[in-house]
């Protein structure tokens, strides 16, 4: 499966701060600068209206293992369990919820539909930084499904 990364930022997102309605003086806020929502608010959630996040090992996990120095780090109550992460999917061949194991990324669940996510050979998974999204790039991977 062909893999791609994309984090919350303009560029990727399509958005943009400021309305020309306003002579862009409202730059606090955000609006969707392509696309048939162009000039709408942007509310940054995804399709499914969850807020996108990059998946959590957790404290009981096989990463505490594999990397015991993170521990300190997972001992906060809302770190202790695993979180998974948002991927975006052709909703026609993997509905919302749809659970998927990247090799490389962990577990992440189908939140969202990409613009350019077109097939069932294609994902988008979700970086929290756009220099972790770009590191990622495009890869091909085996992918494993499970199907709620």
């Amino acid at each position: 499966m062909e893999t791609t990364a994309y984090c919350g930022c303009s560029s990727c997102c399509s958005w943009e701060r400021g309305s020309w309605r306003y002579l862009k003086l409202d730059f606090w806020n955000r609006y969707v600068s392509a696309g048939p929502q162009q000039g709408q608010p942007y509310s940054g959630l995804t399709a499914s209206g969850t807020v996108p996040r990059e998946p959590a090992p957790g404290l009981f996990s096989m990463d505490s293992v594999t990397r015991p120095w993170m521990i300190p780090f997972r001992l906060f109550p809302w770190a202790l369990l695993p979180r998974d992460g948002t991927i975006a999917a052709d909703t026609a061949y993997y509905p919302f919820g749809t659970r998927m194991y990247v090799p490389g990324y962990g577990w992440g669940r189908v939140e969202d539909r990409g613009g350019a996510i077109k097939g069932r050979d294609r994902i988008d998974l979700y970086f929290s930084s756009h220099t972790e999204a770009l590191q990622w790039g495009r890869q091909e991977l085996r992918v494993r499904i499970e199907y709620q």
